[in-house]
C-alpha cells in the first residue's frame, strides 16, 4: 500500500498522499520484535539490589555454642536461613542494554511505518501550523482519529509552535505527541492510530533512508 490518508485539523479525510519509497519494506515480525525488545531493555535502570550475607549488618558472633543445646548448629544470625539474613542469588546492579545495527534499526522503523500504513492506521496532516497548540484542540484531533490511543508525530525543529504542540500533548489521556527524532518502533506499534505531519513524514523518510 503506497497511499496514506490525508486529513485536516478536524480529522476529516481530504485526500491521499504518497508514501515515500523509504517506507516500502515488507514488515518482518522478527526484526520488529528485536527492535521492541531492545527499546524496552534499554529503558531498564538495572538498579535492583539485595544484600548478601556479608553485607547484612549484625551476626558478628556465634548465636549459641556448637553442642549441648539441643538446637541446630548455627554460626551467624545473618545466614540466608535466618529471618533478616542475607539473600541468596538476589538481583544485583547490572546493565540490560542491547545492541542492534544502525541499518537494522532504521529498517525496523520503516517497517513499523509501513505496517501502520498497510493496516489503515496511519494518517498524515498537512503541516503543524494548521494545528492549534491548545491541549483541547490537540485532544479533539486525537479523538477524531479514532482508536483507543493515538500518537501525533511532529517535525523536530526549533519552531516554537512544534515545541508548544509537545507541551499541549503532555496531559492527553489517550494520546501523545513526539518528534520524529524521538519516535521508536515501540511507540509506533503501541499506539493504535498514528498521525504524522507532512514534515515529520519527510523527516522520518530521511532518517530511514540514511
Amino acid at each position: 500500500m503506497n497511499g496514506v490518508t490525508l486529513i485536516d485539523t478536524s480529522g476529516r479525510d481530504v485526500g491521499q498522499v504518497e508514501l515515500p519509497p523509504a517506507f516500502r519494506h515488507p514488515p518482518k515480525s522478527a526484526l520488529l520484535h528485536q527492535a521492541v525488545v531492545r527499546h524496552l531493555a534499554n529503558r531498564r535502570a538495572g538498579t535492583a539490589k539485595t544484600k548478601k550475607r556479608d553485607e547484612v549488618s549484625g551476626g558478628g558472633r556465634k548465636p549459641w555454642r556448637q553442642k549441648g543445646t539441643g538446637r541446630a548448629r548455627h554460626g551467624s544470625i545473618r545466614s540466608p536461613l535466618w529471618r533478616k539474613g542475607g539473600i541468596v542469588f538476589g538481583p544485583q546492579p547490572r546493565s540490560y542494554r542491547q545492541d542492534m545495527p544502525r541499518r537494522a534499526r532504521r529498517i525496523a522503523l520503516a517497517m513499523a511505518v509501513a505496517a501502520k500504513a498497510a493496516s489503515g492506521e496511519l494518517r498524515v496532516i498537512n503541516g503543524t501550523e494548521l494545528v492549534s497548540s491548545k491541549t483541547k484542540d490537540v485532544a479533539r484531533l486525537v479523538a477524531a482519529a479514532g482508536g483507543r490511543t493515538t500518537l501525533l508525530v511532529v517535525h523536530a525543529t526549533r519552531d516554537p509552535h512544534a515545541a508548544a504542540l509537545r507541551l499541549a500533548g503532555r496531559n492527553l489521556a489517550r494520546g501523545r505527541v513526539m518528534t520524529h527524532h524521538e519516535v521508536s518502533v515501540h511507540a509506533l506499534l503501541r499506539h493504535e492510530r498514528i498521525i504524522l505531519t507532512s514534515e515529520a513524514l519527510a523527516g522520518l523518510a530521511q532518517v530511514c533512508h540514511a
